[in-house]
């Protein structure tokens, strides 16, 4: 049977099926069809892990979502990371389920909140636009394709963990940079690792960890747009902003 053919009959069993609110010509005499009942209102996220690089196997992967007028918010399977229902971003590892209230900033203000999220809570982080610069914090950089802390920089962490050591209250947000060689997605995980490498550390001179999060530009945030190896020298680092 050819695939004119095919088309032919699916085309016409389609056109024999009656829509809803309509009786069918082959009906006439019947009872007449009642509507369909309104489907329910729904919305699907889908959410694809990035693709693995050698670097960072299981890197997290950041979503938001919003929800208005919901009964409920889920992402299957239900295991793993959640917000609290009166956040509206939360993070799950790739490969881990996540599951979600309705009470994202999608709702309407004065609107009841729905079920609770299930599972383990993230504790809300700050928003890195809520850092800013400080001079008393130096950058530290990295040699090419590297993460590890030079013994140069290393006393400049030093130097660093005294300062907030002297300024307890103080959240730190380091951001972690990459310059343009190599493919975004490996900058990307290339500056992940730098920036954590650099908490790592401060962590091991005495710096509460839950003080310090993280942030990975890879190489979108240059210092210096010249080609040449003292440009990417500079672009290789680790910066510093501060919440007090």
């Amino acid at each position: 049977m050819g695939i004119e053919r095919l088309a032919s009959i699916a085309l016409a069993r389609a056109a024999a099926v009656p829509r809803s609110g309509f009786a069918s010509p082959s009906a006439a005499g019947a009872a007449a069809v009642l509507p369909s009942p309104a489907a329910a209102s729904t919305s699907s996220l889908v959410i694809r892990p990035p693709t693995p690089d050698p670097l960072t196997p299981r890197r997290s992967t950041p979503f938001a979502w919003a929800a208005r007028r919901a009964t409920g918010v889920a992402l299957a399977p239900s295991a793993g990371s959640t917000a609290s229902p009166a956040g509206g971003a939360l993070g799950a590892s790739a490969g881990a389920g996540s599951a979600a209230g309705p009470g994202g900033p999608g709702g309407p203000a004065g609107e009841a909140p729905g079920p609770s999220a299930t599972g383990a809570t993230i504790p809300a982080l700050p928003e890195p636009r809520e850092f800013v610069e400080t001079s008393a914090l130096r950058d530290i950089h990295f040699d090419f394709d590297k993460y590890e802390i030079r013994p140069p920089d290393g006393s400049i962490l030093a130097e660093n963990a005294q300062w907030l050591k002297s300024n307890p209250t103080t959240q730190l947000l380091i951001e972690g940079h990459a310059d343009e060689r190599g493919t975004n997605e490996y900058n990307l995980a290339l500056a992940e690792r730098r920036a954590k490498a650099t908490r790592d550390y401060l962590v091991s001179v005495g710096i509460d960890a839950q003080r310090i999060s993280v942030i990975p530009y890879g190489e979108e945030r240059p210092l210096c747009t010249e080609r040449t190896e003292a440009c990417w020298a500079q672009n290789r680092r680790a910066h510093f902003l501060v919440k007090p």
